[in-house]
């Protein structure tokens, strides 16, 4: 077998900090047919930025998922976005080597798999049409127009504080109104990373993986996170590790977000970390005999 263009990375590979998560990394490395890498999207191979619709997948993410996913049962990325926005602003589509990949959208309401080119989805709840009609008085009359802004996510809508003077502040004085909001139209309200979400009930990325990796009947997983979003994903992964199959919990951002980073496996500072984590695991896999 030829070397890896990622050998480098492996030898500098950093080991996760619990007894949990290097079982989980052992596993994968010992069946990496049988393992299931899951990933969010914005915040974990993606930057953030202040204007979601220019966020993009780190320059180095598709190189690196391409050398990783022929080792591997399956690569899946599980994203709050639409399945064939993220595919879009992933450039996923159309690349050698991710013909087996899966983007699981709207928290696994939507899938995108490679194979057909399509997506697939249930009918869109109508509680989110009419939150959106209602969401632009309803924080004009508030006083929550300045410095927040809506995006349209078709089968939900979001209302990020980002460009607020205050973020947090922001952020939080919405946080109530809105779940009041939210649950008047028969949704729940997701808080991100300065962004409230309101979007349908019964499906989020701890349902979305479960559901998935038992499909793939996976022997080991990885999930990487970023946000307040990945908790029910982190959730799912220690159900499945004390089920019997091991798991490796990553998180972008470091301890930005407390909340994910004291029930991770490994700290990671970014995506660009991520992606040479994934890296470092592409080129561990092509080393094995």
């Amino acid at each position: 077998m030829g070397s890896s263009p990622y050998a480098e990375y492996a030898d500098s590979m950093p080991t996760p900090s619990t007894p949990a998560g290097r079982e989980g990394l052992a596993a994968l490395l010992d069946r990496p047919d049988r393992a299931v890498i899951a990933l969010d999207f914005d915040g974990t191979l993606a930057e953030i930025v202040a204007d979601p619709e220019q966020a993009r997948a780190h320059e180095r993410a598709v190189p690196a998922l391409a050398a990783l996913a022929p080792h591997v049962a399956s690569v899946a990325v599980v994203t709050g976005r639409p399945a064939g926005v993220a595919v879009r602003y992933g450039g996923f589509a159309g690349v050698d080597g991710l013909d087996r990949l899966v983007v699981l959208g709207h928290y696994g309401a939507e899938r995108w798999d490679a194979v057909s080119g399509t997506v697939r989805a249930p009918a869109p709840h109508p509680g989110v049409a009419t939150a959106r009609s209602e969401l632009p008085g309803f924080l004009d009359g508030i006083g929550a127009w300045q410095g927040t802004w809506i995006e349209e996510k078709g089968r939900s809508v979001a209302v990020h504080t980002r460009r607020a003077e205050d973020p947090q502040a922001a952020f939080d004085a919405l946080r109530e109104p809105l779940a009041a909001l939210a649950s008047r139209h028969g949704l729940i309200l997701e808080p991100g990373r300065m962004v409230l979400e309101l979007r349908p009930p019964g499906m989020d990325k701890g349902v979305a993986l479960s559901e998935y990796v038992r499909e793939a009947g996976a022997e080991a997983v990885l999930y990487a996170g970023d946000d307040l979003g990945d908790l029910p994903a982190y959730g799912a992964v220690d159900k499945l590790r004390s089920d019997g199959v091991p798991g490796l919990l990553l998180c972008s951002g470091g301890a930005e977000v407390p909340e994910l980073a004291e029930r991770a496996d490994l700290l990671l500072p970014g995506p660009a970390e991520v992606v040479d984590y994934l890296a470092a695991l592409a080129g561990r896999l092509h080393e094995r005999p």
